[in-house]
């Protein structure tokens, strides 16, 4: 039978999870709630006051729940990735061919970079500032990693559906497809729409390469 100190001490175990769970529910709340004035912004540019200024949120309010802007922006940066791991998972759930799975993919990768240009840049500033602030890498290598594997997820099972195995190793799958993105991302802001059509016309072939038959 348990004693009175340990129910009191379970009780309180809970009100402090429940505490932590509601500041983390808070934290993503104003992180998703900011992400288009942070990606407007850029990193540079950013600080706490100016995202508030640009936002519904007080200064105090994102001061409380974020340590600073490398504390908003990494976290923000977290939340979107979720969405895109899941928009992709969905296309490699529901393809019933490589063929299908290989056109959706490249639909999606080209409709999300014109969609959410702005977005991405701010994932690239975000990874290039951690070549120069070691402080929030850490978090740029885990965010990278969760963006390799979901490439993986759908070069790999592009592999299964045509019978084949992948040609290269999961970095380096990661690397040559994020580096098409990049490029056309950079030619998608300058208004180079010639640039980009190219890039979308050769990724089909760009998947193949990564694809060794059976």
């Amino acid at each position: 039978m348990r004693s009175v100190t340990d129910v009191a001490e379970s009780k309180q175990h809970r009100i402090a999870r429940r505490q932590v769970d509601k500041f983390d529910a808070r934290r993503t709340e104003l992180a998703v709630a900011t992400l288009h004035t942070l990606a407007e912004l850029g990193y540079a540019r950013t600080s706490l006051r100016e995202i508030a200024q640009n936002s519904e949120f007080s200064h105090g309010v994102l001061h409380y729940y974020f340590a600073d802007k490398r504390d908003l922006i990494t976290e923000a940066v977290r939340q979107y990735e979720v969405v895109c791991v899941t928009r992709y998972d969905e296309v490699v759930a529901s393809a019933a061919s490589a063929v299908q799975l290989r056109d959706e993919f490249v639909a999606m990768f080209f409709g999300t970079l014109a969609e959410d240009a702005a977005l991405h840049r701010l994932w690239y500033d975000l990874r290039n500032q951690s070549l120069f602030d070691s402080s929030f890498r850490a978090d740029v290598l885990e965010i990278d990693s969760h963006r390799e594997a979901m490439v993986w997820r759908v070069v790999s099972r592009y592999a299964e559906l045509r019978g084949g195995t992948v040609a290269a190793s999961s970095g380096l799958v990661y690397v040559t497809l994020d580096g098409v993105f990049q490029r056309a991302l950079l030619h998608h802001l300058a208004g180079d729409a010639e640039t980009v059509a190219a890039l979308r016309a050769e990724l089909p072939e760009v998947v193949e390469l990564l694809v060794r038959a059976a």
